[in-house]
């Protein structure tokens, strides 16, 4: 992870720590290409936690966005999922 990535999630972190209480909900907001396995990549990362799944298509088809409304442990957990889910090629997290 580049110095850039750290220190924004470094920043995240104390956000979250500052304006939220834990467990808390969280809204995670994606854009992704438009591919099933993509998606099905990210739903999966959420699978069994409770978590509220809303894809929209663009209005060519060409990318997909993508709200998830879960309870998080904490803003560690919520930072690991950030984490885990930029392996996946051409995600945006909003």
């Amino acid at each position: 992870m580049d110095k850039k990535t750290e220190e924004f999630y470094a920043r995240l972190r104390e956000e979250l720590g500052n304006t939220s209480t834990w467990p808390g909900e969280y809204l995670y907001k994606f854009i992704i290409p438009t591919d099933n396995h993509k998606i099905a990549l990210v739903e999966n990362a959420f699978d069994n936690i409770g978590a509220v799944i809303h894809t929209t298509q663009s209005k060519n088809a060409k990318y997909t966005s993508i709200s998830i409304n879960v309870t998080m442990e904490s803003p560690d957990s919520v930072i690991e999922k950030y984490i885990q889910l930029s392996a996946i090629e051409g995600i945006i997290s909003l």
